[in-house]
């Protein structure tokens, strides 16, 4: 099995598995780092968005082969020193309702506020509407990207 060096969250971390494996079981199943989540296994839905140098990315269909000498960041990476601004108004808006698509939902925005730091009502239907939130808390999540946006995320 091959042995795969990767830089995920500002740090190196190795992996022996098969180059074809997904990122997603290499960050859950090898590096532990469970905060992505698998939902649907086919790049649809979200649960799995990780950033690969800042683009956002289905781990779910990404092969591990592929994000070697790249920068991979995780929602546990998120926030450099403590919680992430969007962390922070996710929890000030009270967004999650089972949780589950929540890391997922928080990557995409931060990849959305890096791209457009003030964004419009449809801008953040439109970039967010690649995942899926099956309690439909779609109107906090706009409510906390807006918060974020304005730095009112305390």
């Amino acid at each position: 099995m091959p042995n795969f060096t990767l830089r995920v969250n500002g740090t190196e971390k190795n992996a022996d598995v098969s180059p074809d494996t997904p990122l997603l079981w290499v960050l859950r199943d090898s590096l532990h780092l469970t905060g992505t989540k698998f939902g649907c296994g086919a790049g649809l839905c979200g649960a799995c968005s990780v950033h690969i140098n800042g683009t956002l990315t289905r781990s779910c269909i990404t092969p591990v082969s592929q994000v070697v000498g790249k920068n991979i960041k995780t929602i546990e990476g998120l926030g450099a020193n403590g919680l992430h601004p969007l962390q922070k108004a996710w929890i000030a808006e009270d967004v999650p309702q089972c949780g589950y698509c929540q890391s997922g939902q928080i990557m995409a925005a931060a990849a959305l506020l890096q791209k457009t730091p003030h964004p419009t009502d449809q801008q953040i239907t439109d970039f967010m509407s690649g995942n899926i939130c099956r309690c439909g808390t779609y109107e906090r999540i706009r409510r906390a990207i807006h918060r974020a946006s304005a730095g009112g995320a305390k």
